[in-house]
């Protein structure tokens, strides 16, 4: 387990769409809701909940840029 960086969050669901404001806020409340340590696909699943909760597209953006970019199913 990596240590947790929030700005990881922020930059990626900024480039998913997200206002920064919201990003700040999605990677905020993950961290938190997780003071002993977090696995990293446990933050992807988080995130990606928080965002569909915003709006369904930001959630979809981040999963087109995960499969082209990432190669990430």
């Amino acid at each position: 387990m990596e240590p947790f960086m929030a700005e990881k969050i922020v930059v990626s669901a900024v480039k998913s769409g997200a206002k920064p404001e919201d990003a700040r806020m999605i990677a905020k409340e993950i961290e938190n809701k997780s003071p002993d340590g977090i696995q990293t696909k446990d933050i992807r699943t988080k995130v990606l909940a928080m965002l569909r909760q915003q709006n369904p597209a930001l959630e979809k953006n981040w999963l087109v840029y995960d499969q082209a970019v990432k190669k990430r199913a």
